[in-house]
């Protein structure tokens, strides 16, 4: 998936026993970010960093999804522990993560194996994504994406 590009349609059960369905937020910004697993260091960070953004992102007309393999009840914990802010969606089939690309083979002390690489997407109001970004470092991706959300219109 690339700029400009339709945004696939995705129906996912979310930690608040509800479901996300993104046509259904047509004519509001959404930003999904896919991450690997629920508690891990680096996926927590991204998660807080998003969470900590949450105002400005409302503000922006900017709905935030977390997407992992994780089910439900494990979003369930993630976001009470960490107290997180974004509606977190479980995608334990894969039918988002393979949907939008982020199922890729992936490398770590030499093993090779296929996981979730992970990709932020800026979704504008007409549902065409308006920004990607594969994630190498945490530290001030938050940020960046808010900023492009707020200047998206």
């Amino acid at each position: 998936m690339n700029t400009g590009d339709i945004a696939p349609e995705i129906a996912l059960a979310t930690d608040a026993d509800d479901r996300f369905v993104l046509s259904e937020h047509l004519g509001r910004k959404v930003v999904l970010f896919f991450y690997p697993q629920d508690d891990t260091e680096t996926c927590t960070k991204e998660a807080i960093d998003f969470s900590q953004f949450a105002e400005a992102f409302a503000e922006a007309d900017t709905i935030v999804v977390g997407i992992s393999p994780d089910d439900e009840s494990s979003h369930a914990r993630f976001r009470k522990k960490h107290k997180l802010a974004a509606v977190l969606a479980a995608d334990p089939e894969h039918e988002a993560i393979e949907a939008y690309g982020v199922w890729q083979e992936k490398k770590t002390f030499g093993k090779t194996y296929m996981g979730v690489v992970r990709t932020t997407y800026l979704i504008g109001r007409d549902g065409r994504i308006a920004g990607k970004w594969v994630v190498t470092r945490v530290k001030g991706h938050a940020e960046a994406v808010l900023r492009a959300a707020q200047d998206l219109d």
